[in-house]
């Protein structure tokens, strides 16, 4: 009988795709795969469109869908409930540390899958140590920069919002499942050895936790979607008449979106660059995009058939960057957009899975960090691996319109962002050789 390993992926669309990129590994090892998922309770239409488009994807793969249940409205409590479910759905079959439980409960080895980067992980794991050698919240420390293990220095306003506030229950809980994650059996990471050397050596060494041993880290990345689909996407025929790494690719994730005035800006801003653009919009929504956002159904649209784009852009914008121009309401392929010869640098929220899209096309980083951790990352971006620049602005209320215009230009015409350009080049490369047969990544998930 063949062994099957569960995938237990988290909630929110982005979890979903290095999740299923994940279980595609275990098939070519002789394992059967399920991969496990957790409904959104409002369920947004853009959820049943990825586990669609996932399915149809991935054949070898099979998916199973629990239900949610409705009435908890945050992300602890819904997280907590799902162990009845899960439990049953494990002994009648055979992402969170609570997953831990059930795995102990009924003698099951359990790994932890680390969607974001190794410097992420450092950070979350050393983070438990810190809040109670400083025994304040860091929101009330200033922005002297932090010294962890492994990363560059940060400043604590580059830590998630949460983490700003020792009592928040958000905080608490994501503090609660990084101490617990020593329990489980190895840790995967979605990178590679080359990309993040100094936090995989520190996690190595056991420098991040403190007082107790450390489970073994293995790189499995990058796993990225592949892209390929069978059916073209316009957006694709469009790029395809255009020049070689002549065009801007702005896209925030599942759930990145602007009020009016941001999006009048970046559009003002596009307009007066002068360079070719493909940009994906999502509606505008009340407040900061979250998993709590996701819980009652506000964020995650990736399918807004009904989205207005002419009245959010200012007025005659489309008509005078037709051509030049793209902009797109809908779900767009992102990973074949980024493959793409004409794509030449790529405006993102710096979610780990875009990053890790971006690194593997050879293509620029311009940094817009939203929520969660990707201020992080974008301090890892910049600072450690060199393969990005910053949105300046990003950490206001709303980033000019001159910026967008001087950073999109600079990034696609200077001579000073050639270092950039060279250096993103060479993380395509190194990411090609993790994953081939002989490759760092391969031969650690083999182990």
């Amino acid at each position: 009988m063949t062994e099957t390993v569960v995938v237990y992926a988290g909630l929110g669309v982005g979890h979903l795709a290095p999740m299923v990129e994940l279980a595609n590994l275990f098939p070519r090892h002789g394992l059967a795969v399920t991969v496990v998922l957790i409904e959104p309770p409002a369920k947004p239409p853009s959820f049943a469109a990825a586990v669609s488009r996932s399915m149809a994807a991935n054949p070898r793969i099979t998916f199973h869908v629990m239900p949610s249940p409705s009435c908890h409205s945050n992300v602890p409590e819904l997280i907590r409930a799902m162990n009845a479910p899960l439990r049953e759905y494990l002994r009648s079959s055979v992402p969170s540390a609570r997953a831990l439980d059930v795995a102990a409960e009924l003698g099951i080895p359990a790994y932890f899958f680390q969607c974001g980067g190794a410097s992420h992980l450092a950070v979350s794991l050393h983070l438990p140590h810190v809040q109670a050698e400083i025994n304040a919240s860091f929101g009330e420390i200033g922005d002297e920069p932090l010294l962890f293990p492994g990363v560059p220095p940060f400043k604590p306003s580059d830590l998630p919002k949460a983490a700003l506030d020792r009592n928040d229950e958000m905080y608490r809980w994501i503090l609660g499942m990084f101490e617990r994650l020593p329990e489980s059996r190895g840790i995967l990471v979605n990178t590679f050895q080359w990309l993040e050397t100094k936090a995989l050596r520190a996690l190595g060494d056991g420098a991040c936790v403190v007082g107790r041993p450390m489970p073994p880290v293995c790189c499995v990345g990058p796993l990225v979607s592949r892209g390929g689909e069978d059916k073209k996407h316009e957006c694709l025929s469009w790029l395809d008449a255009q020049p070689e790494k002549s065009v801007v690719f702005l896209c925030f994730g599942s759930m990145g979106s602007f009020p009016k005035e941001q999006l009048a800006e970046i559009a003002i801003g596009l307009e007066r660059s002068g360079q070719r653009f493909l940009w994906v919009v999502r509606r505008p929504h009340a407040g900061e995009a979250s998993l709590s956002g996701l819980l009652a159904g506000r964020h995650g649209t990736h399918g807004e058939l009904d989205l207005d784009i002419d009245e959010l852009m200012p007025e005659g914008f489309l008509e005078r960057t037709k051509g030049r121009g793209l902009v797109a309401g809908s779900w767009e392929p992102q990973a074949d957009v980024l493959r793409h010869r004409a794509t030449g640098a790529f405006v993102t929220h710096c979610g780990w899975n875009s990053v890790l899209e971006g690194i593997a096309a050879g293509v620029p980083l311009l940094c817009w960090p939203l929520y969660a951790e990707q201020r992080l990352n974008k301090v890892f971006i910049v600072e450690e691996v060199g393969v990005g620049a910053v949105m300046a602005g990003y950490d206001g209320e709303v980033v000019r319109a001159e910026e967008v215009e001087s950073k999109v230009r600079w990034m696609l015409e200077s001579n000073e962002a050639s270092p950039i350009r060279a250096r993103v080049a060479l993380a395509k490369e190194r990411a090609e050789e993790a994953t081939r047969k002989s490759g760092s990544s391969h031969q650690s998930f083999k182990t």
